[in-house]
């Protein structure tokens, strides 16, 4: 009977060019998630606009979202009772976001309209950006 193995510098030669592989695709990889976060969290903020601009609209009271770059959290709250709604932390997430062209504090009207118009840009370590815009109607867009 005639047995068919393998020797240990095989399986050696194996697993090391299948570690190269490997460590040439973490690049890629670590690239990949960064850009990842950026699109995610740039439609969470929207989406949290978003909603700051409904809940104007559906409790016909301001709302305002202060963007705290300390904490790095968004904040929703209703101005009259001056409660806070929720917050969204993006903390973490290796994000920064610049100073919004109309401060930090955006603010919704009772009609939906905004009363901060305002372009918010958000970067990552790579340098890549994605930019959102609250319009004076209250729609919000990104770009």
């Amino acid at each position: 009977m005639k047995q068919d193995g393998k020797t240990l510098a095989e399986l050696m030669v194996v697993a090391g060019i299948l570690a190269m592989v490997s460590l040439m695709g973490i690049p890629n990889f670590l690239g990949l998630h960064s850009t990842s976060q950026l699109r995610s969290v740039t439609e969470e903020i929207a989406s949290d606009l978003r909603l700051a601009r409904q809940l104007a609209l559906t409790n016909r009271d301001r709302v305002r979202i202060v963007i705290d770059t300390e904490q790095q959290e968004l904040i929703t709250q209703l101005v009259s009772g001056n409660t806070t709604h929720h917050v969204y932390r993006y903390g973490g997430k290796g994000l920064i976001i610049e100073e919004p062209s109309a401060g930090w504090d955006i603010q919704f009207q009772p009609s939906g309209r905004s009363a901060t118009p305002t372009t918010i840009q958000i970067h990552n370590r790579e340098g890549q950006t994605k930019t959102l815009t609250v319009s004076m109607t209250g729609r919000v867009s990104i770009l």
